[in-house]
């Protein structure tokens, strides 16, 4: 008897619908773009899986790409750990790339958007700039400094590179719409002041790109078919789409961005913000103390890595937020050790027994 042929996830079947339409094989290409400000856990198994997966499904290249945008709360410590849990997890990417890479290559794509009037430095505090955005319901105000000339522009935009001005002087602002029914579209943060040391680059910028600047514009450099990422990103999926059209040419390759719903494990904790806390605070030893969810954390608690591979496939992707039992990944690791871990038997304390009536 046939075995009945798996069927597809929703993920699966975007990429079938565009290879049947104007994609072709070679040009798929997927990436795990990881944030190197702690370590991961298992929730970020799942996408680990998926976006490996799908390149092992379709014999694509996955590119592992550190989003280091903030030299305030990353470290190379992270970069290492992430590395090594990927490749424990018996997962193997084409390139290793670092948003850091395209620093100067947004900067002059920055640069080309204040000339053509698609951008502006504000001189306002978050706060006020928080305060003129609006709400849901209510349009943003336009800032007072929305209509510096392109020569003004360009001269302060020099300046906060060169680190001429201090933290929190100026921002740059793309010029979008504040009267959008997207809060993201109201005139979004590209680049903020930040005189910090970074792990790769170290004192060169004073800038940083924020991450809807840089995310989809690496995705692009890099040749990216499909970039996939959490339910959260669906309201910035129109900034990610009008920030490629800026700096693409006609007719070139774009990448896609589509969604999917986290996966959220019950009496579990993955908050690396939280997570960060337990580890300054000195409640567990380190990130992969066995009482942690990070995955060095539940390698340490003898969980294999065919067991997190099997419950990452089990529990799939879907379009809707729900709670996976701890038990299922218990019993994913119950299953796996069944099959791989020796038995043996043996008496550690033995009694002296002397039968005298045989």
């Amino acid at each position: 008897m046939a075995e009945a042929k798996k069927s597809l996830n929703f993920i699966e079947q975007i990429i079938e619908e565009d290879l049947n339409s104007n994609y072709s094989r070679e040009e798929l290409k997927f990436r795990f773009p990881p944030e190197p400000n702690g370590y991961l856990h298992i929730g970020h198994a799942s996408s680990i899986c998926l976006n490996f997966g799908l390149g092992e499904k379709y014999n694509a290249p996955v590119n592992l790409r550190f989003d280091d945008t903030n030299p305030a709360k990353e470290e190379q410590e992270y970069v290492d750990a992430i590395k090594r849990d990927i490749e424990w997890l018996g997962f193997k990417w084409a390139e290793e790339c670092y948003a850091s890479d395209y620093f100067q290559k947004l900067y002059d794509w920055a640069v080309e958007m204040i000339k053509n009037g698609d951008a502006y430095v504000d001189s306002q505090t978050s706060e006020e700039i928080a305060e003129q955005k609006g709400t849901p319901t209510e349009p943003g105000k336009e800032s007072p400094y929305r209509k510096r000339s392109v020569e003004e522009n360009l001269e302060l935009f020099e300046q906060m590179k060169n680190g001429d001005t201090p933290e929190r002087g100026h921002v740059l602002r793309a010029k979008i719409d504040m009267t959008s029914s997207n809060m993201l579209m109201r005139d979004p943060i590209m680049y903020r002041c930040l005189h910090k040391e970074h792990h790769r680059t170290a004192d060169t910028w004073k800038i940083y790109p924020m991450y809807d600047w840089a995310h989809g514009q690496s995705d692009f450099i890099e040749h990216v078919s499909h970039s996939f990422c959490t339910l959260e990103f669906l309201p910035h999926r129109e900034l990610y789409n009008w920030f490629l059209e800026k700096v693409s040419k006609q007719g070139e390759f774009e990448p896609k961005q589509r969604e999917f719903a986290r996966r959220n494990l019950s009496h579990t904790i993955v908050s690396k913000r939280k997570l960060l806390q337990l580890v300054e605070k000195g409640f567990v030893d380190s990130w992969d103390d066995p009482r942690m969810p990070t995955i060095s954390g539940l390698r340490r608690r003898g969980y294999t890595a065919g067991a997190i591979r099997k419950f990452a496939d089990s529990i799939g992707v879907g379009k809707r937020e729900n709670m996976i039992d701890v038990s299922h990944l218990e019993f994913c690791v119950r299953e796996d050790l069944n099959k791989i871990a020796p038995r043996v038997m043996g008496v550690l304390d033995p009694v002296k027994l002397v039968i005298t009536n045989y």
